[in-house]
């Protein structure tokens, strides 16, 4: 009795099975390589615009520093500017106060000569000594030039009751200003003035007509040394 060969047959996929497997794995090799390139791009994106935001905030940032800067710099120049302007107005000053201090100038600012130099009459026991300035009662008068107060008071300050109260400056020149028939006297022997400084107030005591301000330029402070005053204040610049 022979033996029956049965052949066993092993089951194998079909074409069909096998082209779709193919297909659905490369399908899902591309979506998965397609995920990676998004993915890979987005990140890429990412850190670009991020790098773009830090250049720009950098940019910003010097260019703010930058402007700052220059208004520093600029503050610092109008600061130095101005420190250097006063630096020279308070030289000018000083300078102008010197050359003043150096100068010589009339008693009084407004006024109208009256009796000169020199002038004879019933009014004098000798020759007018000095040069009057018509002006009101109570016109500031200032010192002629830099000098001492020597002398200061009423009766002349000591030349004789003629002249009222009276005003004598001593200057390094050896010269001496005499100022007469004042209302007010505003200084005392021995002050320091400079010229321009208000000493007194013109009036009109003493032997005077009328207010004035009686002015003399002596060789000493005394009565009887005294010069022409215009022509004198001529010779340091002085038109009266």
């Amino acid at each position: 009795m022979s033996k029956r060969v049965t052949f066993q047959h092993s089951r194998r996929p079909s074409m069909s099975r096998v082209s779709g497997a193919v297909v659905a794995a490369g399908l899902g090799a591309s979506m998965v390589f397609g995920a990676g390139a998004a993915f890979a791009s987005g990140t890429t994106g990412t850190a670009d615009t991020a790098a773009l935001a830090g250049a720009a905030t950098a940019n910003s940032v010097a260019k703010q520093a930058t402007a700052q800067s220059k208004a520093a710099a600029q503050a610092k120049a109008d600061k130095a500017e101005k420190a250097d302007a006063k630096k020279k107005a308070a030289a000018k000053k000083k300078a102008a106060a010197k050359k003043k201090a150096a100068s010589w100038e009339t008693p009084v600012s407004h006024y109208e000569l009256s009796a000169t130099y020199g002038t004879g009459g019933s009014r004098w026991a000798h020759k007018h000594s000095g040069q009057d300035f018509a002006v009101p009662i109570g016109t500031k008068v200032e010192a002629a030039h830099t000098g001492r107060v020597v002398k200061a008071g009423p009766n002349g300050a000591g030349d004789g009751p003629a002249y009222g109260n009276a005003i004598v400056i001593k200057h390094a020149n050896g010269k001496y200003s005499q100022y007469a028939h004042l209302s007010e006297i505003d200084v005392k022997v021995g002050d320091r003035v400079k010229t321009g400084d208000k000493i007194a107030l013109s009036g009109n005591t003493g032997n005077s007509s009328g207010p004035h301000l009686h002015f003399e330029i002596r060789t000493s402070p005394n009565y009887g040394s005294a010069l022409n005053p215009v022509s004198y204040l001529k010779t340091v610049h002085v038109k009266v």
